[in-house]
């Protein structure tokens, strides 16, 4: 069976766009949760400010990537995956931050 090598740079370009997404949907929500808190609004405006931040340089490194998928013969992600991957970690201490503090 011959593969089609157009399909897994389409399929990837599609999983990285989706994960900006969910990126996406999780500082709308932090900013929901800082929102609503009654105490402790400036730390969490903070939080939610630094996660705004970690959204922005992983749109960056998945504009980055998608670009590299472009190509005709895409080149291998290199450093972006780890620093994407380190981005997300942030944000998910953000969030753990959020939901831990007295807000």
């Amino acid at each position: 069976m011959n593969r089609d090598p157009g399909a897994q740079p389409e399929r990837t370009r599609l999983a990285w766009r989706r994960t900006t997404l969910a990126f996406a949907l999780v500082v709308a929500l932090a900013v929901r949760g800082a929102a609503t808190a009654d105490e402790g609004r400036a730390a969490a405006g903070a939080l939610v400010a630094g996660t705004a931040l970690l959204w922005v340089a992983f749109l960056v490194l998945a504009h980055r990537r998608i670009q590299a998928l472009a190509a005709r013969r895409p080149r291998p992600a290199g450093g972006t995956v780890p620093l994407a991957a380190a981005v997300v970690a942030a944000a998910a201490l953000c969030a753990a931050a959020l939901l831990a503090g007295p807000w």
